[in-house]
């Protein structure tokens, strides 16, 4: 079922509110979950509008409270494409929860590399450039060059990419709902999605070991041993202990602290 067929709910005005509220995505952030606040609170209206009931609106708000990390330039992209999936869930499509967790995961860390590329390394260097050039004249309009160059394009992709997500992911999720194959979507963006954690683990989690056997030039390397078995093995050792110690509910702060602690006591005794 497409989101037409239930009749669309979605309004530019409410494209213009993600728009707005996603201004919130470097202002909210923290090491656990990252930008999944800014998220939640972006798409909070159009889960209010397309869920009547409460429960349905918990279940959604919860399932944009799961992590979240993105170039905030091009988040608006992936809330445009979330939209529409929603809208077809709430219209009684074929979309599930999962789907939509797994197109966000998988869209975030492409788009990503993208953005960090595009905005913040090169276009940002480049106005800064200009801006700097100016300012060291003894001109103080260096500094409101660099902020219009640099936000007025940056701000425009931003605006676009709500609107431009929305009306992909409606024109995309037609055309599969017409072909029937939106299972095997659910079953793609899953793989993607596991992909992606993947991904993440052996970037964003670093745990090694200075063990070795035997001494000199002979000494084995324990670490490399393990590299040669998987490499990052006790990198997702560590992510799945620490997934399932989460999945007994503790409280998020005393497992932080836990980690640090432990941490220092095994660099301390030279095993980690």
């Amino acid at each position: 079922m497409s989101s037409k067929e239930g009749g669309s709910k979605i309004t530019k005005s409410d494209l213009n509110k993600i728009f707005l509220r996603s201004m919130t995505f470097e202002g909210s952030w923290d090491y656990e979950r990252q930008m999944y606040l800014a998220n939640a609170f972006t798409l909070g209206p159009i889960i209010k509008k397309l869920y009547p009931l409460k429960e349905d609106r918990a279940d959604a708000l919860k399932r944009h409270l799961e992590f979240f990390n993105i170039t905030p330039y091009l988040a608006t992209l992936v809330c445009g494409i979330v939209t529409a999936m929603e809208e077809v869930k709430a219209n009684g499509g074929e979309i599930g929860g999962e789907a939509i967790s797994n197109v966000k995961t998988s869209l975030m860390g492409p788009l990503s590399g993208i953005g960090d590329s595009l905005f913040l390394t090169t276009w940002r260097t480049v106005t800064a450039g200009i801006g700097c050039s100016i300012a060291m004249q003894g001109n103080p309009l260096g500094a409101v060059l660099f902020f219009l160059l640099f936000n007025i394009p940056a701000q425009a992709v931003h605006y676009i990419c709500a609107i431009k997500g929305y009306e992909m992911g409606s024109k995309l999720l037609v055309k599969l709902s017409e072909t029937n194959i939106m299972k095997r979507l659910t079953r793609l963006t899953g793989v993607v999605g596991m992909m992606a954690v993947g991904a993440m683990i052996a970037s964003m989690v670093s745990v090694t070991t200075p063990l070795a056997f035997g001494s000199g030039d002979e000494a084995l390397a324990i670490q490399g041993v393990l590299d040669q078995i998987m490499p990052c093995l006790l990198s997702v050792i560590a992510t799945a202990v620490i997934y399932w110690v989460m999945g007994k509910k503790p409280n998020t702060a005393v497992v932080l602290v836990s980690i640090v602690v432990f941490s220092i006591a095994c660099s301390a005794v030279g095993i980690l």
